[in-house]
C-alpha cells in the first residue's frame, strides 16, 4: 500500500485521474498499522478523491491558466467539462456523506478528506482520546456499502 495509488472517479465528464500519495494518507497510516481493512481505505480514498475534484478543499494557491479552446477555437469549452466534473463529484460527495450519517460524516471529513490524524479530529470534535479510530471504522464500513450499492 506504500506509494502512489491512482482513483479515477467512476462518473467523471472525463476521466481525470488524481495521484494520492498515499504514503501522507492518516488511512494508509492506520492500514499499515493493521486497523483499517483495504475496503476500509478505498472508500476513504474515493470520497477524498471526490473531495478534491469538486473544489472544497482548502487551495493553497491561485489557479492562473486560461480555459482551453475547444475544438471551434472558442474558449471554456474544457472549463465547462472541469465544472460539470467537478459539479457531478460534489454531487457523489455529498451523497456519501449522507449515507455515512451526521453522527460519521465529521470524522470521516477531517481524516479521510482533510488529512488530520485522528488525535487533531479527536480534539477538535471534543471526543476523548482513543473514540475516533473506532468510530472512523465505523464511518468507512458505512462508507464503503454505499459504494458498494452505487457502483455501475
Amino acid at each position: 500500500m506504500l506509494g502512489i495509488r491512482r482513483l479515477a472517479p467512476s462518473d467523471a465528464v472525463d476521466r481525470l485521474e488524481v495521484a494520492v500519495n498515499l504514503t501522507e494518507s492518516p488511512l494508509a497510516w492506520l492500514a499499515r498499522r493493521g486497523h483499517l481493512t483495504e475496503r476500509q481505505v478505498t472508500a476513504g480514498e474515493r470520497l477524498r478523491t471526490d473531495h478534491g475534484l469538486s473544489g472544497l478543499g482548502a487551495r493553497v494557491t491561485m489557479r492562473w491558466d486560461v480555459a482551453p479552446a475547444d475544438s471551434r477555437g472558442r474558449s471554456g469549452g474544457g472549463a465547462d467539462r472541469q465544472m460539470l466534473g467537478g459539479i457531478d463529484a460534489r454531487r457523489r460527495f455529498d451523497a456519501a456523506l449522507a449515507a455515512v450519517g451526521p453522527g460519521l460524516a465529521d470524522i470521516l471529513w477531517r481524516v479521510a478528506c482533510e488529512g488530520e490524524g485522528l488525535s487533531v479530529a479527536e480534539r477538535g470534535l471534543g471526543w476523548p482520546a482513543r473514540a475516533a479510530k473506532l468510530v472512523l471504522g465505523m464511518a468507512l464500513d458505512r462508507l464503503a456499502d454505499h459504494y458498494d450499492n452505487h457502483s455501475g
